[in-house]
């Protein structure tokens, strides 16, 4: 095992623990305040108790501060429909229910505006902005809508847009002989190997990651650089049947490394074949994305 593949292993040995898996909406809950059950101004109805509920949960931020929980709490409920469109946040209630200070609640609205999830106008205020108007390209939002009621329509989505996105980036990264991120790639798929030996799900999927972005990279192409994040988030809450990495197989492992034999033999026709063939790991893929054509 090479010194890289070891580390690797190690590295995600030690950080097991943090990791959730799919359909946990609460990996990083609020922790709950002092009090928090007689906290919550009377304004807030119907959907208000959930948001109660939400800020009650048990404590496991995973490092993240306290803006950064609220961005969690608040985004996951105007995705999953919590809070509807149009519905109008005021930061003095929020501020109240989760007992945070103005600037938590200023930061945490502006990033979700940022986002598209929300808007805010003089005289109008603060308000939740429809499906139309999101961000939905944000990994932010792509996560919240794979967990929540949303799950099927985002995976299926997922699927479509990956095939769109890393068959083409195979083909493209065939073309250029850098060495260093080709080894890179090489070293990815030995990880995914003794992981998947040693039962090893969250190494393997740690590699995974890094494999699909290496080859993105290769490929390039600025613009799909810039779609990266798309796929990193894709893979990130795999789960169902339409994603294709979504766990360790002797298969998969095996069509990666085809995807490798093809780049280093400089074959854009082999790459793409063995990324179409890796994305349709299971047969469920075909009733989502039809296979194309062979040219």
């Amino acid at each position: 095992m090479t010194t890289l593949a070891h580390s690797m292993m190690t590295a995600a040995r030690s950080a097991d623990s943090g990791l959730a898996g799919p359909g946990e909406l609460d990996r990083y809950p609020y922790a709950e305040a002092p009090g928090a059950d007689r906290v919550g101004p009377p304004s807030w109805g119907g959907a208000d108790a959930e948001l109660g509920r939400v800020g009650r949960r048990s404590a496991g931020s995973r490092g993240r501060g306290l803006h950064g929980q609220l961005v969690q709490q608040l985004g996951q409920m105007i995705v999953s429909g919590d809070l509807g469109a149009d519905r109008p946040l005021v930061p003095e209630e929020i501020g109240q229910r989760f007992e945070v200070s103005r600037t938590v609640v200023r930061e945490s609205l502006r990033v979700l505006e940022a986002k598209g999830l929300v808007s805010a106008r003089p005289n109008v205020g603060t308000r939740v902005r429809p499906v139309s108007d999101w961000n939905l390209l944000d990994p932010d939002i792509i996560e919240w809508r794979a967990f929540g009621p949303q799950r099927d329509d985002q995976r299926r989505e997922l699927a479509e847009l990956r095939w769109t996105i890393e068959p083409l980036a195979a083909r493209l990264a065939a073309g250029h002989g850098r060495e260093d991120v080709q080894q890179r790639l090489a070293d990815m798929v030995e990880i995914m190997g003794h992981a998947l030996a040693q039962g090893d799900s969250i190494t393997f999927s740690r590699a995974d990651a890094e494999f699909h972005s290496l080859l993105i990279q290769l490929a390039s192409n600025r613009m799909l650089e810039h779609l990266s994040g798309i796929v990193s988030a894709a893979l990130h809450v795999s789960g169902g049947p339409v994603t294709g990495c979504d766990r360790p197989t002797e298969i998969s492992l095996a069509h990666h490394a085809r995807i490798v034999e093809a780049i280093v033999a400089a074959d854009p026709q082999g790459a793409e074949s063995a990324m179409r063939q890796l994305l349709m790991v299971h047969p469920e893929v075909e009733r989502v994305v039809p296979a194309p054509r062979e040219h």
